[in-house]
């Protein structure tokens, strides 16, 4: 049997305490990573707080239906969500103030002396309890306390603003998502095309050497057109894997789960632009979140210059207890008495004015008046950044409308051209390099055509964006 002294047991103890020791020690030099294994074993990252939400693979998902999961399962709305509810507690622990509080007390004291009795000294022992009820009320302060509860309205209004700009940001953040991940299939389909195409130019040419109608160099040429498309089409493939793991981010889920998009081609491009800029400048000054929140920060900065004004007025207070209280005494030399139950209480009215405070009340005043010439000026220069940002978003969407009818009557003219070129080809008419020409022109119109078609529509998800439609207006 093994047996340990006092000493021995006080230094095992430091050494089995050394591995934490040594993981909240800085590293030893700074040539080489700091060894974070003891660390790893202590900290570990909490279980998600929303179960995974799962998607059906086999359905084809709307914009609408993606922007429903993502305002549920993204965490930056619940962030935003729970900051919300706390501004409306702080409006509640607010309001508590205007009423008086009332508690219960249990006093229990004992004291011991000695008192003079005749010609001597006589020790005496003095117990006593009383169960109370406590009340502490201001009955007035010139509105001290109303203007702490505007100051906490106001912020749980910009804590509200913010949320809805929360939500703004997501829906404008799937929107981006999902066209870029339908540009990508869109250029994934392009590419499967266009690949079609090139191995169809490649076996007519195969086909004319054969039959002595075509030059070696001519096939060559097919079959490097035909390469250049297959690797085209493997870097669209994985372009799409990239878009579609950007999507499923946003949506708050892996980017694992599998799920299906619609095409591109399924969704019908708008002729024109519905408002004007300067409908569309009105109608964000209107109805922007951000600027909304900063307006409600404003009205706490007012509120928090009438709360410091205030601070120079007195205030009146009533406080006091009331309840039954009994003793027990005694004397050296004399038996002990209990006293009969007997009412206690005790009130207090009490005016308080300060005087004088080093100045704090000037500096306080001082700086509310500073935070609310500051809140004043940030409006003025968000309502710039908005008419800046609407003006810019429309002149975008409206280029891409115009982009994307130039990009439809290009790819029906290299359509028609290849189709041509083609069939000339195979009658002897055309040459090889022009008919892998023409292949090529109307690959780069396809590509062309999806990427002006998702232009248009991020063009016009930016603009509904930055007017704030996105939350007020017409949703996908």
């Amino acid at each position: 049997m093994l047996r340990f002294r006092g000493p021995t047991l006080i230094l095992l103890s430091v050494l089995a305490a050394t591995g934490p020791v040594r993981a909240q020690q800085a590293p030893s030099t700074p040539s080489q990573p700091w060894d974070a294994s003891l660390a790893k074993q202590a900290l570990k990252a909490p279980a998600p707080s929303a179960p995974p939400l799962n998607l059906d693979p086999a359905k084809v998902y709307t914009l609408a239906e993606l922007v429903n999961i993502a305002e549920q399962n993204n965490p930056d709305t619940r962030v935003a969500w729970q900051n919300a509810k706390a501004r409306a507690s702080e409006v509640g622990i607010a309001q508590s103030t205007l009423y008086p509080t009332l508690a219960a007390v249990a006093l229990a004291e004992t004291t011991r002396g000695d008192i003079l009795l005749d010609t001597r000294y006589v020790r005496q022992t003095l117990d006593s309890f009383a169960p109370l009820l406590s009340l502490d009320y201001t009955i007035f302060d010139f509105g001290r306390r109303l203007q702490e509860v505007a100051i906490n309205r106001n912020r749980l209004l910009a804590a509200n603003f913010q949320f809805n700009d929360t939500h703004r940001k997501i829906i404008f953040q799937v929107m981006q998502a999902y066209y870029r991940l339908l540009d990508a299939k869109g250029l994934q389909q392009a590419a499967e095309a266009n690949l079609k195409n090139a191995q169809t130019v490649q076996q007519a040419a195969e086909a004319r050497l054969q039959n002595g109608l075509a030059t070696l160099p001519d096939v060559l040429e097919a079959r490097s057109a035909a390469a250049q498309a297959d690797y085209n089409l493997q870097s669209a493939l994985g372009a799409l894997e990239i878009a579609h793991g950007d999507l499923a981010t946003v949506l708050g889920i892996s980017p694992l789960t599998q799920f299906q998009v619609q095409s591109i081609q399924d969704i019908k491009m708008p002729d024109s632009i519905e408002d004007t800029v300067e409908a569309s400048i009105d109608k964000a000054l209107a109805q922007r979140p951000d600027l909304m929140q900063q307006v409600a920060q404003l009205r706490a900065a007012g509120a928090e210059v009438k709360a410091a004004r205030r601070n120079y007025f007195p205030t009146l207070n009533l406080d006091g207890e009331a309840g039954l209280g009994r003793r027990y005494g005694q004397q050296v030399g004399f038996p002990g008495v209990y006293s009969p139950t007997h009412e206690v209480w005790d009130a207090r009215l009490t005016l308080s004015w300060t005087l004088f405070d080093g100045l704090a009340r000037e500096n306080r005043l001082a700086q509310a008046h500073a935070d609310q010439k500051e809140a004043a000026a940030a409006i003025d220069s968000i309502r710039d950044q908005v008419e800046n940002q609407v003006w810019a978003a429309y002149s975008t969407a409206n280029t891409a409308l115009r982009q994307q009818k130039a990009a439809a009557a290009l790819l029906e003219s290299a359509t028609e051209s290849y189709n041509a070129a083609l069939e000339s080809y195979n009658y002897g008419v055309r040459s090889q390099i022009d008919v892998v020409s023409a292949q090529r022109t109307l690959a780069d119109a396809r590509a062309t055509d999806v990427t002006a078609r998702t232009q248009l529509l991020t063009g016009l998800a930016t603009l509904a964006y930055q007017t704030s439609d996105l939350l007020y207006g017409k949703r996908p």
